[in-house]
């Protein structure tokens, strides 16, 4: 028997059908292709180990799902006992900027409970974070969260910040919707690639006032934006952050009615010990700093 069968059959049993195991997988698998290798590991077997509407293990099935299960029930557990015994690590994605100007405090602060912790740090837009979550290249991830999390990945959400323009000083604008009160806004538009979500809320925002405004600028960090903006090259998006928006030469303007962005912890499978450590600390310093941008989630399977 093919073992990969094996792990897909246990999440088809465990979860009660084929399309719920897709959504329950802790990587990506599309529903015909988890179809079709049950269909070969019942082939190999000769037997059938399900009925499919309703779903129903047959005999064999269970007894087969009797056999896997506890292996791949503790398959996490096992991991987890066995990484406690060598120096703990922890591999954290975020933007430059969390990883440079935010992340450092709260690591101090893990060291302090874990002296020999030893961190690896990535950097890179939102889609390689996700990416690089999915396939279990880092063990947490800082993003906006855009939805509900995919099957196997917990959130913890932590901040929610308004969006806003950035302008220059010079500009005679003293509102978002003076810039498209004439229609199409004369102003170049300076904004993260159009795969953030900053930039996919702002436009959606621009679509429920009928605005089109595509993006004369594309930049890759907020810093950037405000630099440019700085310079007079146009008007940016960003987030009603101090430390990204601050400059004497540019002025903040409000968006009403734009959904706000909610930037969030997101990890695979149960946090561990150190991960859980690590969330609290995050959350303890955005309370210390950003009270009112604050998200009093509680962390998944804390109890509390």
């Amino acid at each position: 028997m093919n073992i990969h069968h094996l792990e897909l059959f246990y999440y088809v049993a465990r979860h009660g059908g084929i399309s719920r195991a897709v959504r329950h997988m802790p990587y990506g698998i599309q529903q015909p292709a988890l179809s079709s290798q049950i269909l070969r590991l019942e082939e190999d077997l000769g037997l059938k180990l399900f009925e499919r509407q309703p779903f129903k293990l047959t005999v064999a099935g269970q007894e087969l799902l009797a056999f896997v299960r506890p292996f791949f029930d503790n398959l996490d557990a096992m991991g987890v006992r066995l990484r406690s015994r060598l120096t703990p690590q922890l591999r954290i994605g975020a933007s430059e900027t969390v990883l440079r100007d935010y992340l450092p405090v709260v690591i101090q602060r893990v060291r302090r409970g874990h002296p020999e912790l030893r961190l690896g740090l990535r950097s890179g837009f939102q889609p390689e974070l996700e990416a690089w979550l999915q396939a279990r290249e880092i063990d947490l991830a800082l993003i906006p969260l855009r939805g509900r999390p995919p099957a196997g990945i917990r959130a913890l959400r932590l901040m929610r910040f308004p969006l806003v323009l950035l302008v220059n000083r010079r500009a005679k604008v003293t509102s978002a919707a003076q810039l498209w009160a004439q229609g199409k806004p004369a102003l170049p538009l300076i904004s993260l690639p159009p795969t953030e979500s900053i930039s996919q809320l702002f436009q959606q925002g621009l679509k429920r006032h009928g605005v089109t405004w595509p993006v004369a600028i594309e930049a890759s960090s907020m810093e950037l934006i405000t630099r440019y903006v700085a310079n007079g090259d146009g008007v940016g998006v960003s987030i009603a952050v101090p430390d990204l928006i601050k400059h004497p030469r540019v002025r903040c303007l409000p968006l009403e009615g734009f959904a706000p962005v909610e930037l969030a912890a997101v990890w695979p499978g149960e946090p561990t010990p150190l991960l859980r450590a690590v969330l609290a600390e995050i959350q303890r310093y955005i309370t210390e700093f950003w009270p009112a941008a604050a998200v009093a989630e509680k962390l998944p399977g804390s109890g509390a």
